[in-house]
This record gives structure tokens, C-alpha cells and sequence, in this order.
């Protein structure tokens, strides 16, 4: 029996991410419930037993198309936190940089935002801790433009963090690569407007 072709795209991909690049294509497409197992391993090229010995189910590979681009995030994130610069310019500095990195990586986030909670329980429980930890990170920021006297003191730092962040989540919803502004012009727009309902 002729083994299974990956797209052409896919075939020079070592096995596990090209797993994960067919999954996101399918779970972006049709959603977590409407792709099967065949699949993903008849997109990616690779057997049922080439998957599950990276991979034990659609499960795993959801929680690993997340968890690799709130990693990545998180490592941006601290980075800029711990960085120079007033912890204003650091603010806006990691507000563009998540709304950036989120638009380049768009599908992803898209399939994370809609389908994070089909996770089994231990799986979101992870997912949960660390968007807390990224999310309790730019607090502090925030929380430190506001003991500078940069930052206005009659908001909570954790409501406007919830608030921009309800903005990010809802990027998958109007964005596309084809339009006028480019991800960095997007990035830089959201930031402005986040400090400008910071700012004293």
C-alpha cells in the first residue's frame, strides 16, 4: 500500500510539525469536533501511528498549537518587562508586541480562542495558569506605570488589562493579510489607544 503524501507545503516539515501545521489548517477550517484523527495524519502525510507517537489526540496537538504561541508570547512578554525603558514605554511596548505576534500568527490564535475549552480538564487547567501568568506579568507593568504617577490610579490595572485584552481576543474576528494597515500599524494603533485610557 502507497503510504500517504503530504501537501506538497508540508512534506519538507519534519513529522511533528507538520502534525501540527496540518492540524491548524483543519481545526481552522472546520473546527476541533469536525476533523478526525484520518485526517490530519491523511493531511500531514504521516500514519495513525507516526501521530500518536508524538501526539496521543486532537487533544494534544490543540493544547500544542497554544501552548507554542502563548510561549512564545510569554517569552517576548518578559523580556520587554525586564527590559529598559520607563515602565510606560515598556507597556506600550508589550501591547503591540502581543497584538503583532497575535495577528502573525492569527489561525492560531483563532483556534485557541474558539476551541480552548473542548480541552480535557488537566489540559485547561494548564492552558488557564499560564494565560494567568502571562496576564498577571502586564499587570505588574501596568501596576508599575500607575506607582510612577504615569498611569492613572482610579482604573484598576487588572480591569484595564481584561479590557485590552478583550480587544486582542476579538482580532481573529475582522482581521485579514490583505487589508490597508500592516500587523506593526494594527499593533501600534491598539497600544496608543490602551495607554491613551491610561494615561492621568
Amino acid at each position: 500500500m502507497k503510504p500517504p503524501q503530504p501537501a506538497p507545503e508540508l512534506a519538507s516539515l519534519p513529522v511533528q510539525e507538520r502534525l501540527l501545521a496540518a492540524s491548524l489548517r483543519l481545526f481552522a477550517k472546520q473546527g476541533v469536533e469536525g476533523t478526525s484523527v484520518q485526517e490530519i495524519v491523511a493531511a500531514a502525510g504521516v500514519t495513525k501511528g507516526a501521530m500518536y507517537h508524538y501526539f496521543a489526540s486532537k487533544d494534544d496537538l490543540l493544547y500544542e498549537i497554544y501552548h507554542r504561541l502563548l510561549g512564545m508570547q510569554t517569552e517576548r512578554l518578559n523580556a520587554i518587562a525586564d527590559g529598559p525603558g520607563t515602565a510606560q514605554e515598556r507597556v506600550r511596548a508589550a501591547a503591540a508586541d502581543v497584538v503583532e505576534t497575535t495577528l502573525a500568527s492569527i489561525e492560531e490564535a483563532i483556534v485557541s480562542f474558539r476551541s480552548i475549552h473542548m480541552l480535557p480538564q488537566p489540559q485547561r487547567s494548564q492552558v488557564r495558569a499560564e494565560r494567568r501568568s502571562y496576564h498577571e506579568r502586564f499587570r505588574a507593568l501596568v501596576e508599575e506605570g500607575q506607582q510612577e504617577g504615569a498611569f492613572r490610579k482610579d482604573v484598576p490595572a487588572d480591569l484595564a488589562v481584561h479590557f485590552f485584552f478583550g480587544s486582542v481576543n476579538q482580532l481573529g474576528t475582522w482581521y485579514h493579510r490583505e487589508g490597508e494597515l500592516t500587523q506593526r500599524q494594527i499593533a501600534e494603533h491598539y497600544a496608543e489607544l490602551f495607554l491613551a485610557g491610561l494615561r492621568e
